[in-house]
Protein backbone atom coordinates (compact mmCIF):
# COMPACT_ATOMS: atom_id res chain seq x y z
CA UNK A 1 0.00 0.00 0.00
CA UNK A 2 1.19 3.49 -0.83
CA UNK A 3 1.98 5.70 2.15
CA UNK A 4 -0.57 8.49 2.53
CA UNK A 5 0.30 12.13 2.43
CA UNK A 6 1.13 13.72 5.76
CA UNK A 7 0.30 17.15 7.14
CA UNK A 8 3.77 18.47 6.21
CA UNK A 9 3.16 17.31 2.61
CA UNK A 10 -0.08 19.28 2.53
CA UNK A 11 1.55 22.47 3.76
CA UNK A 12 4.49 22.10 1.36
CA UNK A 13 2.76 20.85 -1.79
CA UNK A 14 -0.58 22.64 -1.61
CA UNK A 15 -0.40 25.52 0.89
CA UNK A 16 -3.49 27.17 -0.56
CA UNK A 17 -5.70 24.54 1.13
CA UNK A 18 -4.64 25.32 4.71
CA UNK A 19 -4.52 29.04 3.87
CA UNK A 20 -8.09 29.00 2.54
CA UNK A 21 -9.45 26.94 5.42
CA UNK A 22 -7.71 29.11 7.99
CA UNK A 23 -9.13 32.21 6.32
CA UNK A 24 -12.60 30.66 6.34
CA UNK A 25 -12.34 29.98 10.07
CA UNK A 26 -11.02 33.49 10.69
CA UNK A 27 -13.90 34.99 8.70
CA UNK A 28 -16.19 32.88 10.84
CA UNK A 29 -14.99 34.92 13.80
CA UNK A 30 -15.05 38.29 12.06
CA UNK A 31 -17.43 40.11 14.40
CA UNK A 32 -16.58 38.02 17.42
CA UNK A 33 -20.12 36.91 18.19
CA UNK A 34 -18.93 33.29 18.44
CA UNK A 35 -16.83 32.95 21.57
CA UNK A 36 -13.69 30.77 21.54
CA UNK A 37 -15.11 28.23 23.99
CA UNK A 38 -18.12 27.66 21.75
CA UNK A 39 -15.98 27.38 18.61
CA UNK A 40 -13.85 24.73 20.36
CA UNK A 41 -16.92 22.68 21.30
CA UNK A 42 -18.30 22.88 17.77
CA UNK A 43 -15.00 21.94 16.13
CA UNK A 44 -14.51 19.04 18.51
CA UNK A 45 -18.06 17.70 18.12
CA UNK A 46 -17.93 17.86 14.32
CA UNK A 47 -14.54 16.12 14.37
CA UNK A 48 -16.03 13.38 16.54
CA UNK A 49 -18.89 12.94 14.09
CA UNK A 50 -16.45 12.74 11.17
CA UNK A 51 -14.14 10.31 12.99
CA UNK A 52 -11.15 12.58 12.54
CA UNK A 53 -8.70 11.60 15.28
CA UNK A 54 -6.17 14.27 14.30
CA UNK A 55 -8.66 17.12 14.67
CA UNK A 56 -10.25 15.62 17.79
CA UNK A 57 -6.91 15.58 19.56
CA UNK A 58 -5.99 19.08 18.42
CA UNK A 59 -9.30 20.73 19.31
CA UNK A 60 -9.62 18.99 22.66
CA UNK A 61 -6.12 20.20 23.56
CA UNK A 62 -6.89 23.75 22.40
CA UNK A 63 -10.13 23.75 24.40
CA UNK A 64 -8.31 22.64 27.55
CA UNK A 65 -5.62 25.29 27.01
CA UNK A 66 -8.37 27.91 26.82
CA UNK A 67 -9.87 26.73 30.11
CA UNK A 68 -12.48 24.19 29.05
CA UNK A 69 -13.20 21.57 31.69
CA UNK A 70 -12.15 18.02 30.84
CA UNK A 71 -15.41 16.70 32.28
CA UNK A 72 -17.42 18.64 29.68
CA UNK A 73 -15.18 17.37 26.89
CA UNK A 74 -15.66 13.83 28.18
CA UNK A 75 -19.43 14.03 27.77
CA UNK A 76 -19.55 16.05 24.56
CA UNK A 77 -20.62 13.04 22.43
CA UNK A 78 -23.65 12.75 24.75
CA UNK A 79 -24.34 16.49 24.97
CA UNK A 80 -28.10 16.00 24.58
CA UNK A 81 -28.24 14.02 27.81
CA UNK A 82 -25.65 16.07 29.72
CA UNK A 83 -26.91 19.01 31.78
CA UNK A 84 -23.64 20.96 31.71
CA UNK A 85 -24.20 22.65 28.33
CA UNK A 86 -25.99 25.99 28.00
CA UNK A 87 -28.89 26.62 25.65
CA UNK A 88 -26.54 28.59 23.37
CA UNK A 89 -24.11 25.67 23.25
CA UNK A 90 -26.93 23.21 22.60
CA UNK A 91 -28.26 25.35 19.78
CA UNK A 92 -24.79 25.61 18.21
CA UNK A 93 -24.21 21.87 18.52
CA UNK A 94 -27.60 21.14 16.96
CA UNK A 95 -26.79 23.48 14.04
CA UNK A 96 -23.33 21.91 13.67
CA UNK A 97 -24.71 18.39 13.60
CA UNK A 98 -27.43 19.37 11.11
CA UNK A 99 -24.92 20.92 8.72
CA UNK A 100 -22.50 18.04 9.10
CA UNK A 101 -25.30 15.60 8.27
CA UNK A 102 -26.89 17.81 5.60
CA UNK A 103 -27.40 14.79 3.32
CA UNK A 104 -29.89 13.37 5.84
CA UNK A 105 -32.56 15.74 4.55
CA UNK A 106 -31.32 19.27 5.12
CA UNK A 107 -31.81 21.50 8.12
CA UNK A 108 -35.30 21.24 9.61
CA UNK A 109 -37.20 24.52 9.98
CA UNK A 110 -37.32 24.20 13.77
CA UNK A 111 -33.53 23.95 13.97
CA UNK A 112 -33.12 26.93 11.66
CA UNK A 113 -35.60 29.01 13.68
CA UNK A 114 -33.94 28.19 17.00
CA UNK A 115 -30.49 28.90 15.56
CA UNK A 116 -31.33 32.24 13.92
CA UNK A 117 -33.10 33.33 17.11
CA UNK A 118 -30.12 32.45 19.30
CA UNK A 119 -27.36 33.79 17.05
CA UNK A 120 -29.02 36.36 14.71
CA UNK A 121 -28.12 36.36 11.00
CA UNK A 122 -24.53 37.52 11.38
CA UNK A 123 -23.76 35.15 14.23
CA UNK A 124 -25.33 32.20 12.46
CA UNK A 125 -23.25 32.89 9.37
CA UNK A 126 -20.11 33.07 11.53
CA UNK A 127 -21.02 29.78 13.18
CA UNK A 128 -21.69 28.26 9.76
CA UNK A 129 -18.24 29.35 8.53
CA UNK A 130 -16.62 27.61 11.50
CA UNK A 131 -18.59 24.44 10.75
CA UNK A 132 -17.65 24.59 7.06
CA UNK A 133 -14.01 25.03 8.02
CA UNK A 134 -13.86 22.06 10.40
CA UNK A 135 -15.82 19.76 8.09
CA UNK A 136 -13.32 20.57 5.36
CA UNK A 137 -10.31 20.03 7.64
CA UNK A 138 -11.81 16.72 8.79
CA UNK A 139 -12.11 15.53 5.22
CA UNK A 140 -8.52 16.44 4.45
CA UNK A 141 -7.15 14.97 7.68
CA UNK A 142 -9.21 11.79 7.68
CA UNK A 143 -8.77 11.02 3.98
CA UNK A 144 -4.98 11.26 4.22
CA UNK A 145 -4.87 9.48 7.58
CA UNK A 146 -3.24 12.30 9.56
CA UNK A 147 -2.33 11.05 13.02
CA UNK A 148 -2.05 13.13 16.18
CA UNK A 149 1.11 13.20 18.24
CA UNK A 150 0.36 11.11 21.32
Amino acid sequence: MTERLSAPHLYRLCPQIPEALTLLGDKGRQTGSIENALAHLVRLRVSQMNHCCYCQRMHAEEARQDGEQQARLDVLPAWREATCFSNRERTALTWAESLTRISDGGVPDAIYEASITEFDASGLLELTAIILEINSWNRVSASFGFQPDL
